[in-house]
């Protein structure tokens, strides 16, 4: 089966494939190995800078802050993939007046970084008297940004379904809102869904960005319990294994959805366009 984007590669394209991920592997391994022994020889290893991470007291604070992560991450998903789906059923409307405002905004949206909007809920928008909490500081910018993703994906899910699926549902004299209702929505959640749990993987790492609001997010948690402890390298590398177990667990859960559903034909080519 050919992929998405390009062409299955051949047997010597695969044996290269194979040598870089090898290569690199090592490479990987070297550095690692490498760092490990610098904070050896540094003292960065021994047991008494780690064991205030055996007491409940430092583990309930950081996870407060993975609540807080958790917290802005769900709600920015549920408006940008409210959004998002409008966004989609906007840019594929026989309407000019309301295709052209939704692809713009989709194009526009998705060339501007995250950090840029935080920057201007953050800055800009005081100057009006527009002065969020700084829960929405963090979640209004994520929202904006992961819409235009959103707005993506659902139009490629929309454009899978096959055209005699709501041709059918008009023939039954259904309209076109209840066709798409009820017949090509369902589908096309269903064939997306893992794309939407990879591109919410992104997003819980996009929250991050409450670094910059000083939002208690699980970076700026760690920040402060390392101003606090003293213990910097220490609580980097546990906020890390935070995030990577957590977005490991998310970016298993997408793969585990696609393999149920084998039978979901990829999006057509021409409706993915960057």
């Amino acid at each position: 089966m050919s992929s998405l984007l390009f062409d299955e590669p051949g047997p010597r394209a695969r044996r290269r494939i194979r040598i870089a991920t090898v290569v690199g592997a090592v490479a990987v391994l070297g550095l690692l190995a490498l760092a490990v022994r610098q904070f050896a020889a540094s003292g960065q290893l021994d047991a008494d800078r780690w064991q205030p991470y055996a007491t409940w007291p430092m583990w309930r604070y950081l996870l407060n802050g993975l609540w807080s992560t958790a917290l802005a991450a769900v709600v920015s998903a549920a408006l940008s993939m409210a959004a998002g789906l409008m966004l989609a059923l906007g840019r594929l409307s026989r309407r000019r007046w309301v295709r052209l405002p939704a692809a713009t905004y989709v194009e526009v949206v998705r060339t501007v970084p995250a950090l840029l909007l935080v920057y201007l809920v953050l800055f800009a928008l005081p100057r009006y008297g527009l002065d969020l909490p700084l829960f929405w500081k963090l979640v209004v910018p994520l929202s904006v940004s992961n819409a235009a993703a959103f707005a993506e994906i659902f139009r490629a899910g929309i454009g899978s379904i096959e055209r005699g699926q709501s041709e059918a549902g008009l023939a039954v004299g259904l309209t076109y809102g209840r066709t798409m209702r009820l017949i090509v929505l369902p589908q096309a959640a269903r064939r997306v869904l893992p794309s939407i749990v990879s591109q919410s993987v992104g997003l819980l790492k996009d929250t991050s960005l409450g670094f910059v609001v000083s939002y208690a997010e699980l970076l700026y948690s760690g920040k402060v319990l390392a101003t606090y402890n003293g213990l910097l390298i220490q609580t980097y590398i546990i906020v890390a294994l935070t995030y990577l177990v957590v977005n490991a667990s998310l970016s298993k859960l997408a793969r585990v959805l696609e393999a149920r559903t084998p039978q979901a034909r990829r999006p057509r080519r021409s409706l993915i366009r960057a």
